[in-house]
């Protein structure tokens, strides 16, 4: 959808779910020396500013990044602390790395990136932030970018898939794009995020997925109480095909600090 816009959730809880298990797949990837490529279909602007009126006025960044930070969830040698000390170094200490972002740091001289953004004015945003790392920037459907461009060059690598899901359909449509990406590229880390709501909506989706037996899956979910009253996000869920080696222990990790809050 054109309306939808990120940075009224960047840094809430979902994104420490999701952004933390993206960064720890690629820092792992990215240990070997063989290149890799890094696709996103709903990429978003890239780089968010936590003071900026549309982050405050929902408080999720509060709720999520400042509570991660002051309760220590992420060590000083983890990928994601890593990324936002950088970045905060570079942009101030506002700014928040979404995916293409954290991808960018984490990725290494050799690595391909390939960013997709509908939105005319994310995608203006994503461009000039994904200049410095030579991102392939999409102004494309993203299922469509993805369906031309796997398998990738280099062949190694993950795609991230990160919807709005502000149409239920997209609940039903998932499962045979993920089979369809996989079909092309059996290699490739498929990393599917999706919104836990109160109606249990992605109920249905996550059961089509599990019986497609897809090789090397990981299946997390975490929950959280509402950012505000009325707020209908109450968890996170992550499914990810061909998971690379210590995802399930970061998952579970993260399962132990949700289950505090």
């Amino acid at each position: 959808m054109l309306s939808y816009q990120h940075i009224y959730h960047a840094g809430n809880l979902a994104d420490m779910h999701k952004h933390a298990l993206l960064a720890v797949a690629l820092d792992y990837m990215t240990r070997k020396a063989k290149p890799m490529s890094y696709v996103e279909t709903h990429a978003g602007r890239g780089l968010y500013r936590l003071d900026a009126m549309e982050a405050v006025k929902t408080g999720e960044a509060e709720a999520g990044l400042g509570r991660a930070l002051g309760a220590g969830w992420f060590g000083a040698d983890h990928p994601l602390t890593r990324v936002l000390e950088k970045v905060r170094a570079r942009e101030g200490a506002a700014a928040y790395p979404g995916s293409p972002v954290i991808a960018g740091e984490l990725l290494r001289a050799g690595d391909a990136m390939h960013l997709a953004e509908l939105h005319p004015q994310e995608g203006a945003a994503l461009e000039a932030a994904m200049g410095r790392y030579g991102a392939n920037v999409h102004r494309r459907d993203g299922y469509e970018m993805a369906q031309s461009i796997l398998p990738p060059t280099p062949r190694r690598g993950v795609v991230l898939i990160d919807p709005s899901y502000e149409i239920k359909a997209e609940y039903d449509r998932l499962p045979g794009i993920v089979a369809q990406l996989h079909r092309k590229w059996n290699v490739g880390v498929i990393m599917l995020w999706y919104p836990i709501l109160a109606d249990a909506r992605h109920e249905k989706m996550v059961a089509a997925l599990a019986a497609r037996d897809f090789p090397g899956p990981l299946h997390h979910e975490v929950r959280f109480p509402p950012a505000r009253e009325g707020h209908g996000m109450i968890g996170s869920g992550m499914f990810v095909v061909n998971a690379p080696w210590g995802l399930s222990d970061e998952a579970q990790r993260l399962s132990s600090l949700f289950a505090k809050l």
